[in-house]
């Protein structure tokens, strides 16, 4: 049984505060396909205090704003992407083509088509997240999307210089200052100066994730990727000095993101404890870091490594962090976690930054059946068939009547039966009475 030191806020209390975004959400959606740009533009002045004339900025826009960034962050910002562009041009290369014959002349076939047009959504407001426009756009563009929309808020009523530049060296067509549901809504439902997209892909706080779930369907999201999530796996070996950097590392995102370490030593769990206290009081970022600690930390002791992996699989969190003295182990006995920072030596904030892996990954359990945002979310996986010998035409057109007719389908069944017919004569009983 694992021991728990350090519980979060209950999840009624979550849940709760979740029906409230929901209703919120909804009501902004509603209104921007009413009001269109119209409403676009209250929202932006209302959440972000921005009302450009434009909220799209122009070539020559761009190009100043990029002019602007010191060279030093141009040169970090096109080393990061080309991490990401690597990876993802591996998982491209994963993905692969094919056609078979199945019997003479039945010909089946599969490839992959990029998408028209994606959103990408790069959270901002408080911070200047140029990472995410790694993810999202870089990750798009070597899947070959065409048209990439990215969206990314003001600071403070400012232009996000070093995200603009992030945006526009990633290979963006369009890049607009507008943040939250009402970038969102705008990329999916379209308005009278922007185009709607076809699949949204991005993090964001809880009100653009939320925006994401109600507007599934109507085009495509990568996944519900939420406030970010920690999870540190840790043995008795582990630094608990380090267990407390990684956790707050994450915790500073937001006061609604949860830290979570699970350990097998009860000493290791209480010196973590003391270290995120000695900490948080120094933290620039306290004032997201603490009340995430406060009111989503837990610290939970177990007796075994067996019992961690068992914990942890449970949480399916977005970061796992893996401190043990064979954190490799992780692969074998893990299946629930968008993904795994293994050792010591990898960090969760090099998968957010600089490493080459996509940051966008499934929050709040959604790790049990998803993975995180790759180059195949932005690729339909297509399937077409030929059948050219006639011998195939006639077998495949008796078996679709027999299969057809169990199922009461009769006019399937008379599809199968004309294929027949054409290929090997068969008689057509419910054409000639």
């Amino acid at each position: 049984m694992a021991e728990i030191l350090k519980q979060a806020v209950p999840k009624a209390e979550v849940a709760a505060s979740l029906d409230q975004v929901r209703e919120t959400v909804a009501g902004v959606i509603a209104d921007i396909r009413a009001r269109g740009d119209e409403a676009v533009r209250e929202y932006s002045e209302k959440f972000d205090k921005w009302s450009p004339g434009s909220f799209r900025l122009s070539t020559e826009e761009v190009e100043k704003i990029v002019a602007s960034v010191p060279q030093q962050v141009i040169d970090d910002i096109t080393f990061v992407q080309e991490q990401v562009r690597t990876f993802a041009r591996h998982q491209l290369d994963s993905l692969g083509e094919f056609e078979i014959e199945t019997l003479p002349g039945v010909k089946l076939g599969q490839k992959h088509i990029p998408v028209q047009a994606a959103g990408a959504y790069i959270p901002g407001g408080r911070y200047p997240l140029t990472a995410s426009a790694h993810m999202t756009v870089v990750t798009a563009k070597v899947a070959g999307v065409p048209r990439v929309v990215a969206c990314t808020p003001p600071i403070h009523g400012s232009i996000p210089a070093a995200t603009v530049a992030a945006m526009h060296l990633a290979g963006a067509d369009e890049i607009w200052l507008l943040g939250g549901v009402q970038a969102v809504a705008a990329m999916a439902v379209g308005t009278a100066t922007m185009e709607p997209v076809n699949l949204i892909a991005g993090p964001g706080n809880a009100y653009v994730a939320e925006a994401k779930r109600q507007l599934f369907g109507e085009i495509g999201i990568d996944l519900f990727a939420g406030p970010t999530e920690i999870l540190v796996l840790a043995d008795d070996q582990a630094d608990p000095f380090v267990c407390a950097v990684d956790l707050l590392s994450q915790a500073e995102h937001g006061p609604d993101s949860p830290a979570v370490l699970i350990t097998t030593s009860r000493e290791v769990a209480e010196r973590t404890i003391a270290e995120v206290e000695r900490l948080l009081p120094g933290m620039p970022t306290r004032d997201y870091a603490e009340p995430a600690w406060r009111n989503h930390g837990q610290v939970h002791v177990v007796g075994s490594v067996d019992e961690l992996y068992k914990l942890a699989d449970a949480f399916a969190f977005e970061h796992v962090e893996v401190l043990t003295a064979e954190p490799r182990l992780a692969l074998e006995r893990m299946t629930q976690y968008g993904a795994l920072f293994l050792g010591e030596g990898t960090c969760v904030s090099f998968g957010d930054k600089v490493i080459g892996t996509n940051h966008v990954l499934p929050t709040r359990g959604a790790a049990r059946y998803t993975g995180g945002l790759w180059v195949g979310k932005y690729l339909k996986t297509v399937t077409y068939q030929e059948v050219t010998d006639t011998a195939s035409q006639a077998l495949l057109g008796r078996l679709c009547g027999r299969a057809s007719r169990v199922e009461l389908f009769e006019g399937h069944a008379r599809s199968g039966d004309v294929r027949a017919a054409r290929a090997a004569g068969d008689a057509l009983p419910w054409h000639e009475a």
